[in-house]
């Protein structure tokens, strides 16, 4: 008993300590940002999403989904479903308390398809708005569309191709190049799909290629690439990737061949994937409609004669969000933004990083390593999030920096992306030499990104030694081209900080550099 006592003596200690400004806020939060919430509601589910704030990165405070099945027997009776109704307003209820729980500031209310082609669909809005005290936004399909556009900007770089949204009870397709172009609805969503053919997979593959092949549709640019977004799809995304024992399981920006994934689509409408052990992978929400979504997916494949299908964690309320902010944030690089976030929030010194990126970009051009424009985001992503690991057990740094980025919900990053920076930053911890074996990810990178991710870990390496975590040091030093290969120069003030273990890392990085590097100190 008396041990008890002094246990909770002694967290009363700390509470007091930490709690007694009253500023509840984690430091593991961004204190810039204020939480805002948007509540999505669609023919199938209705969920809440509380981000931490309004930024091109945001990150997800709060995230419930309901299954209301809102657009249920919609098709026969042309109502929303009563039962749907009543459980999507106790949600609804619920969600508010959430977010005034979360400290929300302000809440985005977005219905789509079965509320806007319902004949009760406005007095739903109605008591929406009369339970919430906030304007509902009944978006067109257009509207839907293009909403879908901004969410694959906000989460691709500099996307170009196709968009596909499809929800329960509508498919939006929209094309995307720079500019967002247009924009078409059709009532294929899953549950509407299921519904019109009477639950038979056969006719429901029918009636999809029937308003398939009502519509035109052409490509904006060079790339024939399908952006799929939507819930049911990311469950295809997730199946695909299990089935094929893909190392990596991440669904965004998960990018495949299109004429190989229409035959696994087939596959899956046809049942033939029915009780195996992929499946487990699915919700089981998710798993009545998969046939609808695979059929649907195969369809619009074929349909725009895609080249790949990429996926998609992004949607209709991160494009709302995206809208949101001034264009000037809009510009931002998203990647960027969410690693730099990742080290204010976990490394030693933000600054640190900054000098990393700018040291290491001036080594790169020296050594004669060119970037492509994706290389040279990778690479300042990598700098940003080499010192994530720092509390961790030295025998367990590399491993939870690999598991960080691995496992990140990073945007405007491709998988081979990804593999770069979870490469550059194990290496970083685990050494170079015969014993650091790769890491399952590895098989993500092609030779040419391996190589650029293990030079940077080599630098990484040699740098950290010098500047000891801690700004002010690297951006003193000085790479230059000899007639041998190359010299790094430390300045005199900081003299002392030459020795063995500085020499032995200079070695290994001249090593990968198939290269000479000296090591200079100035007068």
């Amino acid at each position: 008993m008396m041990r008890r006592r002094s246990s909770l003596a002694g967290i009363s200690a700390i509470t007091e300590r930490f709690t007694g400004s009253g500023d509840h806020t984690a430091q593991g939060r961004i204190n810039r940002h204020v939480p805002v919430a948007v509540m999505d509601i669609g023919s199938n589910s209705v969920r809440q999403v509380i981000y931490e704030g309004l930024s091109r990165a945001p990150a997800v405070l709060f995230n419930e989904k309901v299954l209301c099945g809102l657009g249920r027997g919609i098709e026969a009776s042309h109502r929303l479903n009563d039962e749907g109704v009543e459980r999507a307003l106790a949600a609804i209820r619920r969600f508010s308390a959430l977010g005034r729980q979360a400290g929300v500031s302000q809440t985005h209310i977005l219905a789509t398809a079965a509320a806007r082609d319902a004949e009760n669909g406005p007095d739903f809005i109605a008591r929406v708005e009369a339970e919430t005290g906030t304007q509902a936004h009944l978006l067109t399909g257009a509207m839907e569309a293009q909403y879908s556009a901004w969410g694959i900007r906000n989460g691709f770089h500099k996307p170009d191709g196709m968009v596909g949204d499809l929800g329960g009870g509508s498919l939006e397709l929209v094309r995307i190049n720079g500019e967002i172009d247009g924009g078409l609805t059709l009532p294929l969503g899953g549950l509407r799909l299921a519904e019109m053919a009477g639950d038979s997979v056969s006719r429901a593959k029918e009636i999809a290629d029937k308003h398939l092949d009502s519509v035109k549709l052409q490509w904006p640019g060079d790339s024939r690439r399908f952006y799929a977004v939507g819930g049911t799809w990311r469950s295809l995304a997730k199946l695909h990737i299990a089935h094929t024992n893909y190392p990596l399981n991440v669904v965004h920006d998960y990018t495949v061949e299109a004429g190989a994934f229409a035959k696994f689509c087939d596959a899956v409408a046809a049942g033939k994937l029915e009780g195996s052990e992929a499946m487990n992978d699915v919700s089981k929400n998710r798993q009545s409609l998969l046939p609808y979504g695979a059929l649907v997916m195969a369809a619009v494949l074929r349909k725009t004669r895609a080249a790949t299908v990429s996926f998609s964690s992004l949607g209709v309320r991160e494009g709302y969000v995206y809208a949101l902010l001034p264009e000037k944030e809009r510009q931002e690089d998203s990647l960027l933004s969410a690693a730099y976030d990742l080290a204010i929030l976990r490394a030693r010194s933000p600054r640190h990083s900054v000098e990393l990126a700018e040291f290491t970009g001036k080594a790169f051009k020296l050594f004669g390593l060119d970037e492509t424009e994706d290389e040279a985001r990778y690479r300042i992503a990598a700098c940003y999030l080499a010192d994530i690991a720092w509390r961790a057990h030295p025998d367990y740094r590399a491993q939870q920096s690999l598991s960080i980025i691995a496992n990140a919900g990073f945007v405007g990053i491709s998988h081979e992306g990804r593999a770069y920076l979870a490469l550059a930053n194990y290496h970083r911890y685990r050494g170079l030499g015969g014993k650091a074996k790769p890491p399952e990810i590895s098989v993500l990178a092609g030779e040419r990104v391996e190589r650029r991710a293990r030079i940077l870990a080599a630098l990484f390496r040699v740098l950290y030694l010098f500047s000891a975590s801690m700004p002010g040091v690297i951006p003193k030093l000085q790479i230059d081209r000899t007639k041998g290969g190359f010299v790094l120069t430390l300045p005199g003030e900081h003299k002392d900080l030459a020795g063995e273990r500085p020499a032995e890392r200079i070695a290994n990085l001249a090593r990968e550099l198939e290269t000479v590097i000296d090591l200079k100190v100035a007068r």
